[in-house]
């Protein structure tokens, strides 16, 4: 890849429509699982452009988004602490937990920062010896490694003031979940190119085989996308379910290896809960033992926190692609970025974020024009 426009061109976009548009002949539904995709998607309105018989679902593929109720507050309670400094990417700042966000605590007189690297924080605890200092380690098997290498650097450089909130989350066993699921209509799925540019190929294979659907590695321009749904209904028309790396320019069917041990050495596999979902198998990773000690939900107790969601939030519906944004009650009333309910409005890659900056007026049209005329 040169330069990013060539993932943007309008004319190899309408070639590409055309040829899905020939190709397809009856309905069918595609999950993309990457929030980065569904921001592309409705930003550049492809689902719009898309025959009407296919329909993209938006999946639980938001790192913010799927982090579950009881780790924000677990963040909230060590943030609040005076001998600590906590340290976060910024999109993780004004996610509600029960009652308050990161924001309030700072406001408050937490010692919150913004980073932009696990290893800013790490630079952070050695300049402040007399302090802890906490990094909110979030996301999928992307943001994964950095988090690995960062507790790994602390343990090799002996900074004892330096721990990892972990809650981090993994998409194969999110989509056996979503799969096994009584209400799935997923006939489909886009693959998220970054994960796999770090994981590989390794791990779809028997999902696809298993649940009889395609599976395509897509990056995250319109063209990528408009490829991945190409190749996916191809392969749905003929009724073949295979992985499909249309993403060859940054993943390779091994992924990363050296990413994948740092992953192996630091962390181990265990059920994670995600928000709005609930408990999947195997699907998170915490520290390993050999790791505990950096473990901040280990080193400040925080165990026990009660927490309920706002009954008005529909985000679960929407992480399970059994809802889109517009169709709860909330969205872009008493739900909006400066007020969410839910981190799928919040989040720079949710699914109510895009709807809410993308497509708001023109969901809000009709009923302005219905008042107008009368």
């Amino acid at each position: 890849m040169r330069y990013i426009d060539e993932f943007q061109d309008p004319d190899l976009a309408r070639r590409l429509l055309d040829d899905i548009h020939s190709i397809v002949t009856r309905p069918w539904a595609l999950m993309e699982v990457c929030g980065g995709q569904t921001h592309t998607i409705i930003r550049h309105g492809i689902d719009q452009l898309l025959p009407e018989q296919v329909e993209l679902i938006h999946g639980p593929g938001c790192p913010v988004c799927v982090t579950p109720l009881e780790v924000i507050d677990k963040a909230l309670e060590i943030a609040s602490r005076p001998e600590v400094i906590f340290c976060s990417f910024g999109d993780m700042l004004r996610v509600p937990g029960t009652g308050r966000d990161l924001f309030q605590v700072r406001s408050a007189g937490g010692d919150v920062r913004v980073v932009y690297s696990p290893l800013d924080a790490l630079r952070i605890a050695q300049e402040n010896p007399r302090r802890e200092v906490v990094f909110f380690g979030i996301g999928f098997e992307t943001t994964a490694p950095p988090n690995a290498m960062t507790v790994y650097q602390a343990r090799k450089l002996n900074i004892p003031n330096f721990s990892l909130l972990v809650s981090h989350v993994r998409v194969p066993p999110a989509i056996e979940a979503i799969m096994e699921s009584p209400s799935c209509r997923v006939q489909a799925f886009l693959a998220a190119g970054h994960v796999c540019s770090v994981m590989g190929l390794g791990e779809y294979p028997e999902l696809a085989e298993r649940y009889r659907v395609p599976i395509v590695v897509t990056g995250f321009e319109p063209l990528d996308i408009l490829e991945g749904v190409r190749r996916t209904v191809r392969q749905l028309e003929r009724g073949e379910h295979t992985v499909d790396n249309a993403y060859q320019r940054a993943v390779r069917p091994e992924g990363n290896p050296a990413a994948q041990a740092m992953l192996e050495d630091v962390f181990e596999v265990t059920d994670r809960a995600w928000r709005g979902i609930g408990v999947i198998p195997r699907s998170g990773w915490r520290l390993s033992p050999r790791y505990r000690q950096y473990d901040a939900e280990y080193r400040f107790s925080v165990t026990g926190i009660d927490t309920r969601e706002p009954a008005e939030c529909r985000s679960g519906e929407v992480l399970q692609g059994l809802l889109k944004p517009h169709e709860c009650e909330a969205f872009g009333t008493t739900c909006t970025p400066r007020n969410p309910l839910g981190a799928t409005m919040v989040s720079s890659e949710g699914a109510c974020a895009a709807y809410y900056l993308y497509r708001r007026l023109d969901l809000t049209t009709p009923s302005l024009e219905a008042s107008t005329v009368v």
